[in-house]
């Protein structure tokens, strides 16, 4: 496990994410495990502090990672008091294998963004420049969120991708184009903004673009489901509106 801030960060396979009201709340004053999608790594990082300011005494830590990922590990019983997805579909998995302690609710949206090394060696533009078999192309698997939603993009706009690479979670993805060991590969709109200038960002066009939106929701086996549904409160209030948003992420 690693420090980032105050908070401390798990480097599971997993994914998850909590979530408490801007004031902190009475309610709030224990320990939580938030299994988060790997495209809110960042973003978390700032929610979670602003979560423990707010409600003096409770701690959070953030096992990130692919939803695909989550949504087994929570299943077999993994330590997680939250858990948000970065897709509905993965989110409705768990519900329906009654992992959920109430109603999953959407907190963002997110959007489809190409990334490609620094300079731009393979000149692309969109999607379509993804088909040539001379770049080396990188998506997520497809059965993870990013690599659903980057088929059906491609799905949109006609085109048949080149793939040459699959990696298990957007970050991984990312790693390899900021290595400039790809030349594209299919992110979300928020990894190009956290990347910064490691990576360029190519727009999708919204008649090709896939909207995710993301759940969180207390889990079944949480250990602390006052706290946990705290910080969930703070997600959808306007603080963490405003850290999401500063991240590149959309309203739900």
């Amino acid at each position: 496990m690693i420090r980032v801030g105050g908070l401390t960060v798990l480097l599971l396979a997993s994914v998850a994410a909590c979530g408490a009201s801007d004031d902190g709340g009475d309610e709030a004053a224990g320990s939580i495990t938030v299994f988060a999608a790997a495209s809110l790594s960042d973003v978390y990082a700032e929610v979670g502090r602003a979560f423990e300011e707010a409600n003096p005494g409770t701690s959070v830590a953030f096992s990130f990672g692919p939803s695909s990922g989550l949504v087994t590990q929570v299943t077999e019983g993994a330590p997680a008091d939250v858990v948000a997805t970065a897709s509905t579909a993965t989110m409705d998995d768990l519900v329906e294998a009654d992992a959920i302690d109430g109603d999953p609710v959407p907190f963002a949206t997110n959007a489809l963004a190409i990334a490609v090394p620094p300079g731009n060696p393979g000149a692309v533009t969109g999607l379509a420049d993804l088909a040539d078999g001379d770049l080396i192309v990188a998506l997520c698997a497809a059965e993870v969120p990013c690599g659903s939603f980057a088929r059906q993009a491609f799905d949109r706009a006609g085109v048949e991708p080149s793939v040459d690479t699959e990696e298990q979670d957007v970050r991984a993805l990312l790693t390899k184009v900021e290595a400039g060991e790809v030349d594209a590969g299919v992110v979300y709109r928020t990894d190009v903004t956290a990347a910064g200038d490691r990576v360029e960002g190519i727009e999708v066009p919204d008649a090709e673009n896939v909207v995710a939106t993301y759940p969180i929701a207390v889990t079944r086996q949480a250990g602390d489901p006052a706290t946990a549904r705290a910080f969930i409160e703070l997600l959808v209030s306007d603080k963490g509106q405003a850290l999401l948003a500063d991240a590149g992420f959309g309203p739900p």
